[in-house]
């Protein structure tokens, strides 16, 4: 079959598939191959459950109500299964045309860049809101706990039976543990210290501090781009980014599993609505027995933790000092495999705005 009505579609951005008037894929731009892994010629004369089998109910529904009615339907947020097996979520048009070739055409636009660019606002907007109530609640929490603690001090010194110090000891210690929750708490708040900083001794300095505390049974394995030039940072922070997902890696698999830190160079990538042309690509992967899906929507929240001696802090300390220093965290996570990508600026921002 000749696709010259179709030519002027493999110019498009968009994604655009053809069906005939049986519902088989007649046509697929250059555009829609990329964006689904396939190729034409593997698909040509299939229908669209056939083609995508991971599609879901939704797409065809749509495909069906459009011919039936003759009217152009507009479906958004529909998650598709590519060819290579991992899910697109898209919007999509369905417009019936009056051709010898194709009964509709199939507009579709890929919408995870929005969708994680409201998503990363979002958080942003929560971030915020969620500081300043832990900032207000530790500073009222941080006043009477030192006279708790100072009081008890007194009243230590009082006593005539040296076997009830017990009790104060204990009354000094829980305040001395809730004080230091609290400083932790209040730590985001400090100022980055801002120099040149090498993100392998980063990586190198947090490998030796894990290794040093599990000795057996833990392998950390490095996966780094040598050739990645300084960034601008707070190497203190950025230890503690590194520590804390780590360390949480290490804890989840009960110090027996194996982590890789690896290093990678992004190009033009967006980072707090600004356009960089060079970003640090961190990720941290474990093979534990990952983030429970009941938590993942609120890892990053404070006080949230899947363990029952955790703080809930690790994540949401992270996450402020990869926000002071511009950049994004996020992860995905299944049994087996856990992986948390960080996003740093390197260098200034770009003006091509192109």
């Amino acid at each position: 079959m000749s696709f010259n009505a179709f030519s002027g579609l493999d110019l498009l951005d968009t994604a655009v598939i053809a069906l005939d008037h049986r519902q088989a894929i007649c046509y697929a731009n250059p555009a829609a191959e990329t964006l689904l892994d396939f190729p034409l010629r593997s698909i040509q004369g299939q229908n669209l459950q056939a083609a995508l089998p991971k599609m879901g109910v939704g797409l065809q529904e749509v495909v069906d109500s459009a011919i039936s009615k003759n009217v152009s339907i507009a479906e958004h947020d529909l998650k598709l299964g590519t060819a290579t097996g991992h899910d697109v979520r898209v919007d999509c048009n369905v417009t019936p045309i009056e051709s010898p070739h194709a009964a509709c055409l199939l507009e579709i636009r890929p919408i995870d860049q929005q969708l994680k660019i409201a998503n990363e606002e979002r958080i942003l907007v929560q971030q915020q809101a969620n500081k300043e109530l832990i900032r207000n609640l530790a500073h009222e929490i941080k006043n009477p706990l030192g006279g708790i603690r100072g009081a008890a001090q007194l009243l230590e010194h009082e006593l005539d039976r040296k076997e009830l110090t017990e009790y104060t000891q204990v009354i000094i210690q829980e305040s001395e543990r809730l004080q230091s929750l609290i400083d932790r708490l209040l730590t985001p708040h400090r100022i980055p210290q801002v120099t040149e900083v090498n993100i392998h001794e980063v990586l190198e300095r947090v490998r030796s501090l894990l290794l040093a505390e599990v000795q057996h049974g833990l392998s950390i394995k490095r996966d780094y781009d040598i050739s990645l030039p300084a960034i601008i940072g707070d190497k203190e922070q950025l230890i503690q980014i590194v520590l804390n997902i780590a360390r949480n890696a290490v804890q989840a698999m009960h110090g027996r599993g194996e982590i890789i830190m690896r290093t990678r160079v992004s190009r033009q990538v967006t980072l707090a609505r600004k356009r960089y042309r060079l970003a640090l690509c961190l990720q941290i992967i474990d093979n534990g027995p990952g983030i429970p899906p009941h938590l993942q929507d609120n890892v990053f929240y404070p006080l949230v933790s899947g363990r029952p001696d955790g703080t809930g802090l690790g994540l949401t300390l992270a996450q402020n000092f990869i926000q002071q220093h511009q950049g994004t965290i996020d992860f995905e996570s299944r049994p087996g495999h856990t992986n948390f990508t960080i996003l740093l600026p390197i260098g200034a921002e770009s003006k091509d705005k192109t």
